[in-house]
């Protein structure tokens, strides 16, 4: 069974070894990391080539921590996962500090607590999730023919 391709959002000014722990954890976890958020600057061709990885990506994570509401690059990715309709879920990144959504996330979204297993399991969730979508939509266009 081939991995899930993620790509992940995190504050690129401050949480890089939040980054570094998820690649570590990834091999185990099935997925692998396909990119990761860059410096943001506002052009069109940051823009492009942001929605480019992350609509390769089948589902993006997003590594919240304190400054996260405060990131542009994290506020602009979860913009741009929610225009090319790619399934993402928000993990809680620093244990024992209050994190926050990047600009953009719905209210009713969560924040996972990030172990192993949960990291696991939001993986196997939402691409199942994704999966059933897509053959839903499938199925709706074969009864509209």
């Amino acid at each position: 069974m081939n991995k899930t391709q993620v790509f992940v959002s995190f504050d690129v000014e401050r949480d890089g070894e939040l980054l570094e722990e998820l690649r570590m954890q990834s091999s185990s976890s099935g997925f692998n990391v396909l990119g990761c958020s860059e410096r943001h600057t506002a052009t069109d061709v940051w823009n492009e080539r942001a929605r480019r990885r992350i609509r390769n990506a089948d589902q993006v994570i997003f590594i919240c921590s304190k400054y996260t509401e405060s990131s542009a690059s994290m506020s602009a990715e979860i913009r741009i996962a929610q225009q090319e309709q790619i399934p993402y879920f928000l993990l809680w990144g620093r244990r024992g500090i209050m994190c926050t959504k990047p600009v953009g996330a719905k209210s009713a979204e969560g924040m996972y607590i990030w172990s192993p297993q949960v990291l696991q399991d939001q993986i196997a969730i939402t691409a199942r999730s994704n999966h059933t979508d897509a053959i839903a939509e499938t199925l709706g266009s074969a009864r509209k023919r």
